[in-house]
């Protein structure tokens, strides 16, 4: 299994940084070819007030391909159950779980990558900057390769 952590350029379209997953599960053979996310549910000005509803998204081939693969890492079947148990912990956040400044996107893309043993800056400038964080964050784990 392999997850690759993207990021896409501003626009009207979220998320803007995500993961995607491709390979088989080696213990049950499952194919698995998806990609997640965290976004608002609806966005809008009030993302900038305050916390909305938020939702884990996954997106279409072309948003992917439109988007930036920054680098990739090897999963073992562990640290993929791992990987699926934060996305559904996120997933069933009660109320509303979207914030601008505490729980957005990259905030989601961050906790991944600490679980999964990376190093991550959780006082970056960038959190509002998916591109600029998931690049700092390959500065920080100068072995990450695409």
């Amino acid at each position: 299994m392999v997850a690759t952590f993207y990021s896409h350029d501003f626009g009207d379209h979220f998320p803007h940084a995500f993961i995607k997953l491709k390979g088989t599960v080696d213990a049950t053979g499952e194919a698995v070819d998806t990609n997640y996310g965290f976004t608002a549910v609806s966005v809008s000005p009030a993302i900038l007030m305050g916390s909305v509803k938020g939702m884990i998204e996954t997106k279409d081939a072309k948003y992917i391909g439109k988007s930036n693969a920054h680098f990739s890492l090897r999963l073992s079947d562990a640290e993929y159950r791992k990987l699926i148990a934060h996305v559904e912990s996120w997933r069933n956040i009660p109320g509303k779980s979207y914030n601008l400044n505490k729980r957005n996107c990259v905030h989601f893309v961050m906790e991944a990558a600490a679980l999964l043993g990376l190093t991550v800056n959780r006082k970056s400038k960038f959190f509002k900057k998916p591109k600029s964080f998931v690049l700092e964050m390959m500065r920080l784990n100068p072995t990450l390769k695409l």
